[in-house]
């Protein structure tokens, strides 16, 4: 269901106007018979995706370092 108000009725009725867009009705605020707003409820947030990377290390990466190269990162 379609509800148009005027800017100074949904001053007044805000309150209801978002429970109605909460319920799933279109709620349109016009000034002087021209709509320029729409009240739309929401949602939630999208999920959030982790370890999106799929990253790949060859072996080599894992091998233990020699004492020359260990002693550069002291």
């Amino acid at each position: 269901m379609t509800i148009t108000v005027n800017v100074h009725e949904a001053k007044t009725r805000l309150s209801e106007l978002l429970v109605r867009a909460e319920e799933g009705d279109d709620v349109v605020i016009a000034r002087a018979g021209k709509p320029v707003a729409r009240l739309t409820p929401v949602g939630p947030p999208p999920r959030r995706v982790f370890g999106g990377l799929d990253l790949k290390f060859p072996d080599e990466f894992f091998a233990v370092l020699d004492e020359e190269e260990l002693a550069r990162w002291e």
